[in-house]
């Protein structure tokens, strides 16, 4: 039987510890206002790192129905992780999942242990009508990029579309190093291009890994420029990096923002933000950019929150908490202990003036659970509004 690796991208030494702390942290209840927090401590060349931000969020009730009925169908997809999204060229909206859970769904909603489990998926939503795309077959459906002969398996990044309108996806290559449970880790960056119609498998080629830094946590096209954010632990901090690649293909030549300018090598990239998720958005607001990520200053945070700055380099700074998960922990909405949420980000082309549509993802540190209610391990959807006063 095949089971999520968790949490995800924890080496095995942080993972004994943070599942001990998850157990001593309660859920807050989300709130309808999240309200807003201090000026950011430094100027820059717009007015929105000087501007105060105050959210008020409520979930997306009719994307949230869209999605626990298709998945309770059992139908196709009915769990799973990353939920990054994409347009596609005719028009179609694609949800780009990590792990996943496969149907059928019992009339408790509990999965068979005999469930399909994949590292990897699409939903495609026409019209309002979802579908599933796996590899394989329907009898035996398999990963969309499966494993390599040594048996590494792939996760995705956010993807985007290059000039040929197909969709070029960000992979994070893990492997084992060990029999243990949680004896697994990154061991490369690649990248996957898929045909922007069927959304089947064209090639693999390599990405920049030599320093540690997980390159896909978000992808941003601006004009002729598309920028690539990835993370890396720095000195326990989890931080996030950016590369640049002219032309919107990201097999050309990768730059490094090194501080100052893009310099050619990889090592020499520096932090841009600070105490961000493994996934996070990055997207130009105002006359700035917004960052949305969960908060990871502390273990297991329950905290959404936007940083902002005046370039898609940064330097970024917390400028408001916009949502409070209420799933977490014993005190939460499941009343688990296991359960905790992670990887907020904003879905853009979903936007609508200040008002944002934002995803996180909700896991347990124990399988069973997952067998036991559908429920948990699916997307959250919230609507933010912000107000920007300066």
């Amino acid at each position: 039987m095949n089971t999520p690796r968790y949490p995800r991208r924890l080496t095995a030494t942080a993972a004994t510890a943070t599942m001990a702390a998850a157990l001593l942290i309660p859920a807050i209840p989300a709130a309808a206002d999240a309200g807003a927090t201090a000026r950011p401590a430094h100027s820059g060349s717009c007015d929105l790192v000087d501007s105060t931000i105050s959210a008020t969020s409520t979930v997306d009730a009719e994307r949230t129905s869209q999605f626990a009925e298709y998945g309770n169908s059992g139908a196709g997809w009915t769990g799973g992780d990353s939920t990054y999204s994409l347009v596609l060229e005719d028009g179609r909206q694609a949800w780009f999942f990590s792990d996943t859970f496969l149907g059928p769904v019992d009339a408790d909603l509990g999965r068979p242990l005999s469930t399909p489990f994949l590292n990897n998926s699409i939903v495609l939503d026409s019209g309002g009508e979802l579908s599933t795309v796996t590899g394989g077959t329907p009898e035996a459906p398999a990963s969309i990029i499966g494993p390599t002969a040594e048996g590494n398996w792939h996760w995705l990044g956010d993807p985007e579309l290059n000039k040929k309108g197909d969709v070029q996806v960000p992979l994070l290559q893990f492997e084992r190093f060990g029999t243990g449970m949680w004896d697994w880790g990154w061991s490369a960056n690649r990248l996957a291009t898929l045909d922007g119609t069927t959304l089947e498998l064209e090639s693999i080629t390599e990405l920049p890994s030599e320093v540690g830094i997980n390159w896909g946590s978000y992808t941003l096209s601006e004009g002729n420029t598309t920028y690539v954010y990835g993370i890396n632990d720095i000195d326990g901090v989890r931080s996030a990096f950016v590369a640049r690649v002219n032309g919107g293909d990201l097999t050309k030549r990768w730059k490094f923002w090194d501080g100052e300018r893009w310099a050619p090598n990889e090592a020499d990239a520096v932090p841009v933000a600070s105490y961000v998720a493994n996934e996070f958005s990055v997207e130009p607001y105002r006359d700035g950019y917004l960052m949305v990520t969960q908060d990871t200053s502390e273990l297991f945070s329950t905290r959404i929150v936007a940083q902002v700055s005046c370039s898609p380099t940064g330097p970024f700074t917390v400028a408001a908490e916009l949502y409070r998960t209420p799933e977490t922990g014993a005190f939460g909405s499941y009343g688990n202990p296991n359960v905790f949420t992670y990887n907020a980000h904003e879905h853009p082309e979903d936007r609508d003036g200040d008002t944002l549509l934002v995803t996180y993802n909700v896991n347990s540190f124990v399988p069973d659970d997952l067998y036991d209610d559908v429920t948990i391990y699916r997307p959250r959807f919230v609507s933010v509004e912000l107000t920007v006063t300066p």
